[in-house]
């Protein structure tokens, strides 16, 4: 890792944290991070808005797949009052927990509204309010238009995509708190790998994918894969940081204590599914992380999920695993994480890939 590494990561996630994006809605995204790709590198979308990159390679070695999600969490307008006020849904996993008093924007064809999302005055709240939660289709958000006409006026209608007021905020060190780290930070990482692809010297067939609709049931990433048939699919996001106390009992995950693998992730609910991962994978991460001196985390836990989990059954299977970086407050409005844990991510990635050769075996006969 190199401080012009760890600053370039450092600039791209900041810019990408301002740019909205809810599910659907990525277009504002995947253009900043076509900016921001190295010179000659092209690209191409799919109609779901998939934004890929391809690096041809040795035929012979796996073609893998490396993507992360450019989506984010927030809300759809269902309903305009006729006193202005705007009720909506909500998509994707949204702590409402921590939704009362946000400031959002509105996302319109005009351009983006401020709104904010209205809590009841303390001094007029009963004792039977006071610890309880509103649950989103519940909740209000007030513009400052007054009235239905005027809120139309300003471009929101049914269907207008909300999310929480981009912004971020530098903390001490490398830390970095704001909205969407999940998962612009993976975003960040996937450019500075593109960096390193546009001037290697051999290696595999790489297909950088920046995918969309993850946050809304993992729409984007199975579609690319479809196309793409990888022979092994690497996932970048978040994992859950366990070194606080409301944490502790998780894991052992550490913010800025480097880079991590999942060993096992699962929903926990319903049919969401999850994924184990492939164990040549595992063998393969913690070679290049040992190779280069790299400390390397490893988490197993109930409660997440990342599209990786439809991606490993595409075609005749495909070897994944997930990789990411320690995060803390996931789902709410500001989210935090160590750019130096990013860069070392960039840097294991990189170090990976290059491993990936046609001698590497991915069948299971033990």
């Amino acid at each position: 890792m190199t401080a012009g590494t760890k600053a370039r990561i450092r600039a791209d996630l900041c810019d990408l944290m301002l740019v909205p994006g809810l599910s659907g809605h990525e277009e504002r995204v995947a253009s900043a991070i076509r900016a921001r790709l190295p010179e000659g590198v092209t690209t191409q979308t799919d109609r779901l808005g998939n934004l890929i990159a391809t690096f041809p390679g040795d035929p012979d070695a796996p073609a893998v797949m490396l993507f992360t999600h450019m989506d984010q969490l927030g809300f759809f307008v269902r309903k305009v009052e006729a006193d202005g006020l705007i009720r909506v849904e909500r998509m994707g996993g949204l702590s409402e927990r921590a939704m009362a008093a946000q400031a959002v924007w509105l996302c319109t064809d005009q351009g983006d509204v401020p709104g904010l999302i209205m809590n009841k005055a303390h001094h007029a709240t009963g004792a039977d309010e006071k610890y309880t939660v509103l649950a989103t289709p519940d909740i209000r958000i007030d513009t400052g238009h007054g009235s239905k006409a005027a809120v139309e006026a300003a471009g929101i209608r049914i269907g207008t995509p909300v999310v929480y007021r981009p912004q971020v905020m530098a903390l001490a060190g490398d830390r970095v708190a704001g909205t969407a780290v999940d998962d612009r930070a993976g975003c960040a990482v996937q450019i500075e790998v593109a960096r390193a692809l546009a001037v290697r010297q051999g290696g595999p067939t790489v297909h950088l994918v920046w995918s969309v609709q993850e946050e809304f049931n993992l729409r984007g990433a199975v579609v690319a894969a479809q196309v793409l048939r990888p022979d092994i699919a690497i996932q970048i996001d978040l994992m859950l940081a366990c070194d606080t106390p409301d944490m502790a009992e998780r894991g052992e995950m550490a913010l800025g204590g480097g880079p991590g693998i999942s060993l096992y992730n699962f929903h926990g609910r319903g049919t969401l599914n999850g994924v184990i991962a492939h164990p040549a994978l595992v063998r393969l991460f913690e070679t290049a992380a040992a190779a280069a001196g790299m400390a390397l985390q490893r988490a197993a836990q109930i409660g997440v999920l990342t599209d990786l989990s439809y991606v490993q059954t595409v075609g005749a299977g495909v070897a994944c695993i997930d990789v990411g970086f320690p995060m803390r407050h996931s789902h709410s409005a500001l989210e935090c994480c160590d750019v130096a844990d990013l860069a070392g991510l960039a840097t294991l990635l990189v170090a990976a890939l290059d491993r990936v050769t046609p001698a590497l075996r991915l069948t299971r006969e033990g």
